[in-house]
């Protein structure tokens, strides 16, 4: 369900020119998704461990080392996740 959630979230976004009309929509970029989940996670996890359990801690911690491993070696598994699952742009 998530996944769907996501999607409409990229298709529905549309430009605005300056004389205010409306353009096709423009997909959001593998980084800003990337940005995005990596948000999500660590605000749910932080909130999940002050709240629930402090096991929940370790959500944030997969996330940071996550952007730590990307900055490291140039890639990370979501990107890679990403790259299969999103549509590619139609030119």
């Amino acid at each position: 369900m998530g996944y769907y959630v996501l999607m409409d979230l990229i298709d529905t976004r549309t430009t605005v020119s300056a004389a205010g009309s409306c353009s096709r929509p423009r997909p959001w970029s593998t980084q800003r998704i990337l940005f995005l989940l990596a948000g999500s996670f660590t605000l749910t996890g932080t909130a999940l461990a002050a709240g629930v359990n402090r096991w929940f801690a370790l959500i944030p911690a997969v996330v940071g080392a996550n952007q730590l491993f990307m900055v490291a070696v140039g890639w990370c598994p979501m990107s890679k996740l990403l790259g299969r699952l999103l549509p590619t742009p139609m030119s």
